[in-house]
């Protein structure tokens, strides 16, 4: 039987949990991510000046996306304030607090104007929520026609003896309270098939999401 979702805490809000998960090493995955959006807004020819990121945490992807493209710019939302506190310190130690503004708000629940963002990006925030569809629906919603959705999460894997080994690969060297973050996101994941249903529904291609590693599915997209 296929491994089913166990959901996890939505928001990581305490000071502790925000301090663990910006001490964890996301270099590579992060670098990773920006420059796989790179690629894919210069292949559409899609400006970074105007980037929604949702679910940011202590913002170090928009500090890597802004270093690594000049003409980005980027207003970075998140549910946990404690998570913001120190994504404010990040930025301010980067000097990016003219590209990159913060701001307290729910993906589900999203404060801003239809196809108000050129591009939207997302990096680990599907599996944080109990109704995924909810985020999706509003990623669609915000995002102009002829603009780039690029999001990516973390995949469910098919059995316990696979959670444990992604444990061991990529956590295996941090203390006992990142280890058992990781596995409680892996079990929260959405596979590719139900993320594939989901963005279905508002009017993207299945295969607009594909498998990018052995833990992660990406969603890149063109709202037409």
């Amino acid at each position: 039987m296929p491994l089913q979702r166990v959901l996890e805490p939505e928001v990581m809000d305490t000071v502790e949990e925000a301090v663990d998960y910006n001490a964890m090493d996301h270099s590579e995955v992060n670098t990773l991510f920006v420059q796989d959006l790179i690629a894919c807004a210069s292949n559409h020819n899609i400006s970074l000046g105007n980037v929604l990121d949702l679910g940011t945490g202590t913002a170090l992807i928009p500090i890597e996306l802004c270093q690594a493209s000049a003409g980005a710019k980027v207003l970075a939302i998140d549910m946990a304030k404690e998570m913001l506190k120190i994504a404010r310190t990040n930025v301010e130690t980067s000097q990016l607090q003219e590209r990159i503004s913060l701001q307290l708000h729910d993906a589900k629940k999203l404060p801003f104007k239809d196809g108000q963002f050129e591009c939207l990006m997302s990096n680990s925030i599907v599996h944080h929520i109990p109704e995924p569809e909810t985020c999706i629906s509003e990623s669609a919603r915000v995002l102009a026609n002829g603009g780039l959705v690029f999001v990516r999460d973390l995949m469910r894997p098919d059995n316990d003896e696979e959670v444990r080994a992604l444990v061991q690969t990529y956590t295996g060297q941090e203390k006992e309270s990142s280890q058992k973050m990781f596995d409680e996101s892996l079990r929260a994941a959405l596979s590719l098939e139900e993320i594939r249903g989901l963005v279905a529904k508002y009017g993207f291609e299945p295969e607009t999401v594909q498998a990018a590693s052995d833990r992660h599915w990406t969603w890149s997209a063109v709202k037409s």
